[in-house]
């Protein structure tokens, strides 16, 4: 499989990295929106123009976890008691 041809307006260095972080892994909007180099609402544009050319897989994110471990709550607890 390869990349679409781009227009112009997505030839970049910044959109180039893009494509390449999501040919890697599945990235949230949020964390595209936060990269260096593209402005969001450039990330919006070469999201809809992917979604509109059928080559972006999207799925819904997995629910965020806490980084806070419950089951470690007790022993910190005693330690600062």
């Amino acid at each position: 499989m390869s990349w679409p041809d781009l227009p112009a307006e997505f030839r970049r260095t910044g959109f180039r990295r893009l494509l390449s972080d999501l040919s890697q892994r599945h990235l949230s909007e949020a964390n595209l929106l936060r990269r260096d180099g593209v402005k969001p609402a450039e990330v919006r544009a070469l999201l809809k123009f992917l979604a509109a050319r059928h080559v972006l897989d999207v799925r819904q994110a997995e629910p965020a976890t806490s980084r806070w471990r419950p089951d470690l709550a007790g022993w910190l607890r005693r330690l600062t008691a």
